[in-house]
């Protein structure tokens, strides 16, 4: 909706006007899409700092794509569109040209340079990245989708799971009910864990068949228009032990403590400390690594961060994740993952809604 995109330009503007700067390249992908609507592996626009002359650049590839998701942009078409914007930028008189220097390589800035003649180049920071935070009410509709469809594959492959399937049939069972229900692909590759290999975090599936007895860890997504769910749920297979029980209690009262923390101002380091304090309590300290949880939009790890030291506060329409997880190894790992929003004024509110007491199947 130009409409849209047309007010987080607006927003954007009064960022480049702070710096000093006449103009912004915005060359990351997910931002270019946040600000025009165009989804491309290779487009980027200058964005003035006054006024509505902002100017799209993609490929052929994209022409058509461009002219129907951001018809009120002016666009130019070239294979190589930064140095395109930067012959642009010197054409308009631009003088300071900020840019994303967290995406750019060394060798693409040279490039830039030496087409912007006679213009400072002056690093942007990740300005676009903190607006995509705060969800306006359309993108938050479009992740809520995204983890519907993630619950109901969930409820669709439970009941076939079973001792013999192996970690990587059930990662493509997923993936595979999730397209059928409409999802445009997996939001990320899917995790599945079965046993031992439930004690490493981000176990890629193998050909290692699921046993009674075992804890299966499963973190997948759907990406819905664009928008990324991330959900993980731990289960057993036929029985459960009694050391599993236990960690699965600790991970879940863990993960509800850290949700009751997450309320509009809240500090990020004090999220995931109500967490992890849970987890030190009993003795785990060395068995939760990771970090708490991450902001989830057009990227799936995208601002603002939950972990160990993290500064910043979290306010009304931001979506994260609160994913706390205990990792015994040679044993196996419980994790525990949701996708909430903050609210102004009330409780965080769940956008993923499977059943989160342990499934023993």
């Amino acid at each position: 909706m130009p409409e849209i995109h047309a007010a987080r330009r607006a927003r954007a503007q009064q960022l480049i006007r702070a710096t000093g700067a006449d103009a912004a390249l915005i060359t990351a992908g997910p931002n270019v899409r946040y600000l025009t609507g165009l989804a491309s592996s290779n487009a980027a626009l200058l964005l003035p700092a006054d006024g509505d002359g902002a100017l799209l650049a993609t490929d052929s590839r994209y022409t058509g794509a461009a002219l129907r998701d951001a018809p009120d942009l002016e666009l130019v078409t070239d294979r190589f569109i930064e140095a395109k914007l930067a012959t642009e930028a010197a054409r308009r008189g631009v003088r300071c040209l900020a840019f994303e220097a967290h995406e750019m390589t060394v060798e693409r800035h040279a490039e830039l340079a030496a087409k912007a003649e006679g213009i400072d180049t002056l690093p942007f920071g990740h300005q676009i990245e903190k607006l995509r935070m705060v969800k306006d009410a359309e993108e938050l509709e479009k992740l809520a989708v995204a983890c519907q469809l993630t619950d109901a594959a969930l409820a669709e492959v439970l009941p076939r799971i079973a001792p013999g399937m192996s970690e990587r049939m059930l990662a493509t069972l997923l993936d595979h009910t999730m397209a059928l229900l409409g999802a445009e692909r997996p939001a990320f590759d899917t995790i599945v864990a079965a046993g031992s290999n439930g004690a490493i975090p981000h176990h890629a599936p193998t050909g290692r068949e699921l046993a009674r007895g075992d804890l299966v860890t499963m973190d997948f997504g759907a990406l819905h228009d664009g928008y990324h769910a991330d959900m993980t749920r731990t289960v057993a297979v036929g029985s459960v032990a009694g050391w599993q029980r236990d960690i699965y209690d600790l991970v879940a009262l863990a993960q509800q403590a850290g949700i009751a923390t997450l309320t509009d101002g809240v500090e990020a380091g004090a999220v995931d400390a109500a967490a992890r304090d849970v987890i030190e309590a009993a003795g785990h300290s060395g068995h939760f690594q990771h970090g708490l949880g991450h902001g989830v939009g057009l990227e799936i790890h995208e601002a603002p961060m939950l972990g160990y030291g993290r500064t910043g506060q979290l306010t009304g329409q931001v979506p994260v994740t609160i994913e706390p997880g205990v990792y015994l190894p040679d044993l196996g790992g419980v994790r525990i993952e949701d996708v909430l929003v903050v609210t102004a004024g009330g409780a965080a509110r769940s956008l993923t809604n499977s059943a989160r007491d342990l499934l023993v199947l």
